[in-house]
């Protein structure tokens, strides 16, 4: 014998014009015998919702600071802010592409995200956007010549013949550019640094030329070296003066420098040349290199303060201090020690 039994939930007010359905499920409760003991009777149940309210007006004026994932994602909260961010160019004005949407973006994707932008596109920022080629930065240049900063480190997608068009078109359209960073391209020569040089110097008048910032190691790869107008460079690429090669060349934070190595010549160059702390970018001696748990290196007044593994004793730099994991008695491990304390390898890359 089947017993069911339907349950009518009391609502207190059904005229609402904003009404949903809404399932509740109740079991049925039947003998151990009968195949319809799995079944479930769904009742459909009016229920009140509220109407939903328009965002504050403040919102659409946070969309200009917050980085393309986040305003990807503010597009898909409501109506009105969709069309905020689809039909606005505000947001799309300085184009800010890092991780985790780097390794997604090629340039079909790219040219759509830079077309919100009308041809006004003043800021282009591509961190380690590997599957833009030549062809799609030369069609986004092409879109949009008032781009005054190009940013495009480690695009290895991209050639520096790619690199001198795009120079050589926005500055024959505009003269708007003003800085560009190309650190990680491959295959760099002395020709082509020169061929950049030449046509940036021209949208440049030579008192801001001769005003060349330093550049400091452990500032590497951050983008808030990028929101300071007074520390951007012509371009970010040179020429070491030890090596005589196209790279990255560094100076030293230290005033003075006390290192000994080279008394008479500054202590500027490329990492290879000179070793620098990844704490502070400071140079180091060979008789003063400490090695951290993430295989960077340090110098001694650094990686005594910082702080340390309980069982190997090394530190982590800034960019790894993300890795420190917690035993019973809350001191710090490394990844190393902790997974070696677990009995697997350390396998991840460094």
């Amino acid at each position: 014998m089947l017993i069911s039994h339907l349950v009518f939930l009391p609502i207190p007010s059904l005229i609402s014009k904003s009404l949903k359905y809404t399932q509740v499920y109740f079991p049925l409760v039947s003998e151990p015998n009968m195949a319809e003991s799995s079944k479930a009777v769904s009742l459909t149940v009016e229920q009140e919702q509220p109407e939903a309210k328009p965002p504050h007006e403040g919102m659409f004026l946070v969309l200009t600071y917050l980085r393309l994932y986040e305003v990807l994602l503010m597009s898909q909260v409501c109506t009105s802010l969709r069309d905020a961010v689809n039909n606005d160019i505000l947001p799309w004005l300085n184009v800010t592409v890092e991780r985790p949407l780097n390794w997604r973006l090629n340039d079909e994707i790219l040219f759509k995200v830079t077309s919100k932008a009308n041809g006004s596109l003043k800021t282009l920022t591509l961190i380690s956007c590997a599957r833009v080629t030549d062809e799609g930065l030369q069609r986004v240049v092409e879109q949009n010549p008032l781009i005054n900063k190009l940013r495009i480190p480690g695009c290895t997608g991209i050639t520096p013949e790619g690199v001198l068009r795009a120079v050589k078109i926005l500055c024959q359209k505009s003269n708007c550019l003003k800085t560009l960073s190309i650190n990680g391209i491959y295959n760099v020569q002395k020709d082509h640094l020169d061929m950049l040089i030449m046509n940036l110097r021209k949208n440049q008048p030579t008192e801001e030329q001769q005003k060349q910032q330093p550049v400091y190691y452990h500032e590497r790869g951050s983008l808030s070296v990028f929101k300071h107008e007074e520390s951007q460079r012509l371009i970010d690429l040179d020429i070491c003066p030890r090596c005589s090669e196209v790279r990255m060349v560094y100076d030293c934070p230290r005033e003075p420098c006390t290192r000994r190595e080279w008394p008479l010549s500054p202590c500027r160059g490329c990492k290879f040349c000179i070793h620098r702390c990844e704490n502070c970018g400071g140079c180091i001696e060979s008789g003063e290199v400490e090695e951290g748990a993430c295989e960077d290196i340090f110098c001694l007044e650094c990686w005594l303060q910082l702080p340390k593994c309980s069982f190997c004793n090394k530190p982590y730099c800034k960019q790894h201090s993300n890795w420190w994991c917690t035993s019973s008695d809350s001191s710090l491990i490394c990844k190393v020690c902790d997974e070696n304390s677990h009995g697997y390898t350390y396998t991840d890359v460094l």
